[in-house]
């Protein structure tokens, strides 16, 4: 199981951090060991003095492809969900400075917090809106038709670098508005489906 990950894709949350809107996805990975599900408590590392919340739409792969084409690509995924992509903001920045990958920052151990997962066919693909609310107030509103690149155009580029198979976790970038986080913050995430708004993800900072 691969956790693929795609950096820069809401055209604000570029702005906020000065980075350049890029011309095609921003793509990292974080092992499996980065995952946290369960609505188990995150504990905050020790290593990072400035530890940020990102919550992102994630694409559960729904079977095996490599080099997959734009016509076939919707098949390529049936459930979505949230999740949160920690990330330790001042080690980043740090690599950034010595021109170093991001992986202590983005891929330690349960910086992928995973909620649940919902059928497509219960949510908009083309317009799937969600929130972040950090102690009862939201932090992140977005919405994935504000995306630079669709799920559809993740999943054709991703395949051509990585084979995609059975169970893969695509998370799909942050909106606007992320922030840090502090030991004793709850954080709450909620999908808007067809039917109302379901709370999809709980996790809490000790």
């Amino acid at each position: 199981m691969k956790i693929i990950c795609i950096g820069r894709n809401y055209v604000e949350h570029a702005k906020e951090l000065n980075n350049p809107v890029p011309a095609q996805p921003v793509v990292f990975m974080k092992p499996p060991s980065a995952l946290l599900i369960n609505e188990k408590p995150f504990y905050y590392p020790e290593f990072t003095q400035d530890l940020h919340h990102e919550i992102e739409v994630v694409l559960k792969v729904a079977k095996n492809g490599k080099y997959v084409q734009p016509e076939f690509a919707g098949e390529y995924y049936e459930e979505i969900g949230l999740g949160i992509d920690f990330t330790a903001r001042d080690l980043q920045q740090l690599c950034k400075e010595k021109g170093q990958p991001w992986e202590i920052a983005k891929a330690f151990d349960h910086s992928a917090v995973l909620g649940s997962f919902y059928p497509v066919d219960q949510l908009n693909r083309n317009a799937i809106e969600f929130e972040l609310k950090k102690n009862g107030t939201t932090v992140q509103h977005g919405n994935t038709k504000d995306m630079l690149f669709s799920f559809e155009d993740i999943i054709v580029y991703v395949s051509q670098y990585f084979k995609l198979q059975m169970g893969d976790l695509i998370y799909t970038g942050t909106p606007a508005g992320v922030g840090p986080v502090q030991v004793g913050d709850q954080l709450e995430g909620y999908l808007h489906t067809k039917t109302g708004i379901e709370h999809a993800l709980s996790c809490a900072i000790k």
